[in-house]
């Protein structure tokens, strides 16, 4: 072994001499120079179609992450309802998940009413409320079988009267109220004078009914034809669809001061509860503002959703509290005392529970976000609402 290592550094010694015996040429150097240069060129090509590849592989990988995130939230608003949501109880459907309604585990009880609980019954109405009585005798006696007589003042009983009352509807009729204006002759000068027709009969129906027309279109949300129907079928009025929407004009009108007088109450109202939702008015887009006082509900139509309709309504600054939703309409307003709604708020936490990858972070986020506003806007005491 020591030998075949002493011939191999000879060797390396005798190749080393040579070459300092007999140099490379400048031709040689060149070549080798241009060789590496080839070789470093290629390299750097194929470094750049690797940084291309990369760059694209890094490109694809984040449009795959955005369709994830769009599909995660797609997802996630199918999967949304009214208790982690906005969205109204209306729209729990077939689209996402129906929300939970009864208890959560299914109860050993039998359904109705359960043994030893107290009954409940329709109460009977007073009898100076009853319109008719008919009173029921029998034929003939249980025990015996003696025929009974069968008029009130023939018999004698015992004990309290057993009392049953069915309440039914009387027959419906219209009633008709006709106005005769005849012309009376004025025994002075012998000309004939007609009165003018009063006032409560200047059109064809009375207010009773156009008054219920109004609330069958208004309130129950009857369609006019549907109204039409039922007072043909139902109280026997015969009227036109043109007619049902006059006295809907004629009632709307009516109430037009009223409604004027409760506008200008609400800039006087201590607390104020506002929300609004879309509206659609002869095909076009409209939203329905509410805004709920202690003591009556005001609602008014507008072409926007702005703070506009807040300014319009409760002027620039409203001196009482205002409630509301974290809808930036109501942001934009808000120079005085404000309550955030906490339906809203904890419907959004639930969301983010459900939904949000970082569940915690994201719920700690959006609990310290929405008082932001509204305490630079009012003050520590806008929670005291």
């Amino acid at each position: 072994m020591n030998a075949r290592a002493a011939r191999r550094a000879s060797s390396k010694h005798a190749a080393k001499r040579h070459r300092q015996a007999h140099p490379p040429s400048r031709e040689k150097l060149q070549r080798q120079v241009e060789r590496q240069q080839r070789e470093i060129e290629s390299l750097r090509e194929q470094l750049a179609e690797r940084e291309k590849q990369i760059a694209d592989a890094e490109r694809q990988v984040a449009d795959a992450e955005k369709q994830i995130a769009d599909l995660e939230r797609q997802l996630a608003a199918r999967q949304k309802n009214s208790i982690n949501s906005s969205k109204p109880p209306s729209s729990d459907g077939l689209a996402g998940n129906s929300r939970p309604r009864g208890r959560r585990k299914k109860s050993q009880r039998k359904p109705g009413g359960q043994k030893g609980h107290p009954g409940h019954h329709r109460p009977l109405t007073p009898p100076q409320q009853v319109q008719e009585v008919r009173q029921v005798l029998p034929t003939a006696c249980q025990h015996c079988e003696q025929s009974l007589p069968q008029q009130p003042e023939q018999i004698a009983t015992v004990g309290p009267v057993q009392r049953h009352q069915v309440t039914e509807l009387p027959p419906i009729q219209p009633f008709i109220i006709e106005y005769q204006c005849p012309k009376v002759v004025c025994p002075a000068c012998g000309e004939a004078t007609r009165a003018p027709l009063p006032e409560e009969a200047q059109g064809d129906f009375g207010p009773q009914l156009m008054g219920l027309i109004a609330y069958l279109t208004i309130y129950c949300r009857m369609p006019r034809r549907v109204v039409e129907t039922f007072l043909e079928q139902v109280l026997s009025i015969s009227m036109s669809l043109g007619s049902t929407q006059k006295c809907w004009e004629v009632a709307s009108a009516a109430v037009a001061q009223s409604c004027q007088e409760l506008e200008q109450q609400l800039k006087k109202e201590p607390v104020l509860n506002s929300d609004e939702t879309g509206w659609r008015n002869n095909g076009e887009k409209r939203y329905l503002w509410a805004l709920v006082a202690r003591t009556f509900v005001f609602y008014t139509v507008a072409k926007t959703r702005s703070s506009e309709v807040l300014i319009h309504l409760l002027g620039a600054v409203f001196a009482g509290i205002l409630c509301s939703d974290r809808f930036s309409a109501y942001f934009k307003y808000r120079q005085g005392l404000a309550q955030l709604c906490w339906a809203h708020l904890k419907r959004n936490i639930l969301g983010i529970q459900d939904f949000a990858k970082p569940p915690m972070r994201s719920a700690l986020a959006a609990t310290r976000w929405p008082y932001t506003p509204a305490c630079s806007a009012s003050g520590a005491n806008s929670r005291a609402a």
